[in-house]
């Protein structure tokens, strides 16, 4: 099972909540993500445009994945920014991995500004069918 936290997701709740309406506080997430099962795997897909794939880091450590990318400006100091809507900076999520997951065996690629994590399914977690013996008939010792 995969879990994560987001510690702007609770607030945006709690100001939904007070507010009866959609956080005026919240920012938006420059780096959003899908999450799905496939087979034998989970999947996260993170969308991060712009991003030099030498400016992204992945470690694991204790089960918590981190996900750290840098999305650098394109302009040099003689450009004149006109409208600048693109977060800038460094940005990072955090996934906390269940114990069902193998964080041995992370496999990670990067190719059209999305970042994908295949996290496998440990052996442990994994349905798996029980032999049923058959016993011997209970022989009744009567003398």
């Amino acid at each position: 099972m995969l879990m994560r936290t987001d510690p702007f997701r609770e607030f945006d709740r709690l100001t939904q909540q007070v507010l009866g309406q959609a956080g005026t506080w919240s920012r938006p997430n420059p780096m959003p993500m899908d999450a799905y099962r496939s087979g034998a795997e989970f999947v996260v897909a993170f969308d991060l445009p712009g991003v030099d794939p030498e400016a992204i880091e992945l470690d694991v450590e204790r089960n918590v994945l981190t996900v750290k990318a840098e999305r650098r400006p394109i302009a040099g100091d003689e450009v004149e920014m006109q409208v600048s809507e693109r977060p800038l900076g460094v940005f990072s999520r955090q996934l906390f991995l269940g114990d069902t997951l193998d964080a041995d065996h992370i496999h990670a690629a990067y190719d059209a500004g999305v970042l994908t994590v295949r996290i496998p399914i440990a052996e442990r977690a994994k349905p798996r069918k029980i032999a049923i013996e058959s016993e011997p008939a209970r022989k009744e010792i009567n003398a």
